[in-house]
């Protein structure tokens, strides 16, 4: 690519107005070092054209159908890049603050002169804020305090991905395994493994995942906390099986297919957790089918904590149910919760799947559950998360 190439602007634009989209078209074509790299007339297809051409500069209506705000504030998740310039015949501050809060850099009004139009997108493609019109003097201090704080969140992202890459280093996360038990027997049949982060700053498990989901790592932690799981995966006595974490992004990942590789696809079991969103059922499913054909075993996490559980029961078909501790928790007691539990238990029965219950701290739970029909548990009253038993105990 030549050096003038890469000096040309990029420009989206999107308005409802099909004359006032002409018009724009034609004046930033016209101009040198500029070129339109798509149109639309709604939200919906402005993102998804940011979302193809990842362009410099996005001119969006404010009240074009689909909501401006909400298309600014998608296109800045899908091409973050990408700076948006507010367009709109109103010259308010009403406006204009909405569209500064979802994410837009700068404010132009359609009827400004042709020279603001494009020193606005010549500005906002070097990352520099424009207003027009009279709504400017009333809303600069907001847009000082936007700017601000857009500059303040990229400071903590870039501090929280230097974070995660020290965490990422070999040796940083260490594994420990929680058995999970047959209650009937109180005979071990698996462990789950669980991640622990021995370095500064002193966070928490789930908070060290939600930090590296916030600066784009999530990804990379997730299977670096599996690697140091299945590191010891020959020392877990035979044939217990190991269990581990994964959203449904990373569950899908070749990162986490290549990790897998020549390991018992018999003895693995993996757990999709309440809290992690799925967009698209059918394609998770897919991407977890081979996985399962080889005979992984696929867990709902946290069951009965929310929602999003039962959806991912209903739509992924797995092999086993966690129930959460939310239910297991004074089960012996609450009749509420024991009445869910003995629910899903009936449920996966019918369903030929297994139930392990998470958290149980008492014998009056343990002995709550067995009479439920539960079939297997984990829980400080059990076995509390540590290392693997040495060779001679198995």
């Amino acid at each position: 690519m030549s050096a003038h190439e890469q000096s040309v602007i990029r420009v989206l634009l999107a308005d409802d107005d099909p004359a006032v989209l002409a018009a724009l078209t034609d004046l930033l074509g016209a101009e040198p070092g500029m070129t339109v790299v798509g149109t639309a007339e709604d939200a919906e297809s402005a993102v998804r054209l940011a979302a193809a051409h990842r362009p410099d500069v996005a001119l969006i209506d404010v009240k074009m159908p689909g909501h401006g705000p909400r298309a600014v504030h998608e296109i800045r998740r899908v091409s973050p890049e990408t700076r948006v310039v507010a367009l709109s015949a109103y010259d308010d501050r009403a406006s204009v603050a909405t569209m500064l809060r979802a994410g837009a850099l700068g404010y132009v009004i359609k009827g400004a002169p042709v020279g603001e139009i494009l020193d606005t997108v010549m500005r906002a493609s070097r990352g520099l804020a424009s207003l027009s019109g009279a709504a400017a003097a009333a809303v600069s201090r907001e847009l000082d305090e936007h700017l601000g704080r857009r500059e303040m969140e990229t400071e903590h992202t870039s501090r929280l991905a230097e974070e995660i890459a020290g965490a990422l280093q070999p040796g940083a996360i260490r594994a420990v395994y929680q058995p999970i038990f047959g209650l009937a027997t109180l005979d071990i049949v698996g462990y789950e493994a669980l991640a622990r982060f021995d370095r500064e700053p002193v966070r928490g498990p789930d908070a060290w995942f939600a930090a590296a989901d916030q600066a784009g790592m999530g990804l990379e932690l997730e299977v670096a906390a599996i690697r140091a799981a299945v590191a010891r995966f020959s020392e877990l006595p035979a044939p217990a099986y190991l269990a581990f974490n994964a959203s449904p992004a990373t569950a899908v990942s070749e990162e986490l297919a290549t990790l897998l590789l020549g390991l018992p696809a018999e003895r693995l079991v993996l757990e999709i957790t309440e809290h992690a969103p799925v967009r698209d059922y059918d394609a998770l499913a897919a991407g977890l089918a081979p996985l399962r054909t080889e005979g992984a075993r696929l867990a709902i996490d946290d069951a009965g904590s929310g929602f999003a559980s039962l959806r991912h029961i209903l739509l992924l078909d797995p092999d086993i149910i966690k129930l959460d501790i939310s239910l297991t928790r004074g089960i012996d007691v609450n009749r509420a919760r024991r009445s869910l539990a003995s629910a899903l238990i009936a449920f996966a029965a019918e369903m030929e799947m297994r139930v392990v219950a998470e958290g149980i701290e008492t014998a009056a739970e343990l002995e709550a559950l067995r009479d439920l029909g539960t079939g297997y548990g984990q829980g400080y009253l059990l076995g509390r998360p540590g290392d693997l038993p040495a060779k001679n105990d198995q």
